[in-house]
């Protein structure tokens, strides 16, 4: 009963993302529904819903799975070693939108309900932005929403879930944060079930708030080559973060989970250039100074 209601839930909010960003903003959304058999590794079904080299976004990705596992990979049990093995099921959320304008932020978000053995479960997710240029105002905004969505649950768990983000998205072999941040969270029990559900519905609901006011505040700004080429420089990164550290895909990858759906995260087009640094003063080394634990709500004081 208490997978299913996780379920209904997390496929009503993939459909509304996907009406607000997709549908809405002229985009044409393929959908994608896939069932996996393999008794050895991983069973399973869900629905990817995909843009591609649309009018906004040149990919977005909004993926639901429902899965099965007979063994735990190390990936979903730092946590928990002891888990290490147990039969799962782990069903959720995941989505990328990668804009096609430089001047409007990428954004992630996932959430997550496992089940370990017949006794054990836990939440997890959590929302981040990735912006190519700041600005300071939509950066505050996406903070100050992700806050507002947890502190009628407790004060407590938006600088505790920062904190975390502000740790996790951070490329340690470039000594810089993929973002701005957000928040995340994992191994979430403590509320008891209907108490870590209203968290992660919260959350959930606070996605489009937080991210649609700045796509259609960003999305006419005009940009040039100039521009784009910074932004698939900084893709780099983010293509770095997810193949060497992200758990989610090191899960999927582990799992035997269906390679397009978890590859769906990763921007079309991406560069690295040798030894790159950005001229002095121009509008891309701007970006560097934010790559930091920064108290968004409170706009510029650095921790």
């Amino acid at each position: 009963m208490h997978s299913q209601k996780v379920k209904d839930f997390l496929i009503e909010l993939q459909n509304e993302i996907c009406f607000a960003l997709g549908d809405n903003q002229g985009e044409i959304v393929i959908r994608d529904d896939w069932e996996k058999s393999d008794a050895n590794r991983l069973s399973g079904s869900g629905s990817t819903r995909i843009i591609e080299k649309g009018k906004v976004f040149e990919r977005g990705g909004v993926n639901f799975s429902d899965v099965s596992g007979s063994s735990l990979p190390s990936s979903a049990t730092l946590a928990r070693p002891e888990l290490k093995g147990m039969s799962f099921r782990a069903m959720g959320i995941s989505l990328v939108f990668h804009p096609k304008n430089p001047y409007v932020p990428t954004v992630h978000m996932n959430l997550r309900f496992f089940s370990a053995g017949e006794k054990v479960w836990w939440f997890g997710g959590g929302i981040d932005l990735t912006p190519y240029y700041v600005f300071e105002d939509d950066v505050s905004h996406f903070h100050r929403t992700c806050k507002d969505s947890l502190d009628n649950l407790s004060k407590k768990y938006y600088p505790k879930f920062k904190n975390n983000c502000d740790k996790y998205f951070y490329l340690k072999h470039r000594d810089e944060m993929r973002g701005v941040g957000g928040i995340f969270f994992d191994d979430f029990s403590e509320l008891g079930f209907d108490g870590s559900f209203e968290l992660i519905k919260r959350v959930g609901r606070s996605f489009l708030p937080a991210y649609e006011p700045i796509v259609l505040k960003r999305k006419t700004v005009k940009w040039g080559s100039r521009e784009k080429e910074f932004q698939e420089y900084r893709r780099g990164r983010y293509v770095e973060f997810n193949l060497v550290y992200d758990r989610g895909t090191l899960f999927g990858l582990q799992s035997g989970g269906r390679i397009e759906s978890i590859l769906m995260s990763m921007p079309p087009v991406a560069k690295w250039t040798y030894n790159y640094i950005p001229k002095k003063n121009s509008p891309e080394s701007k970006l560097y100074k934010y790559l930091r634990p920064i108290d968004w709500v409170s706009l510029g004081n650095v921790k």
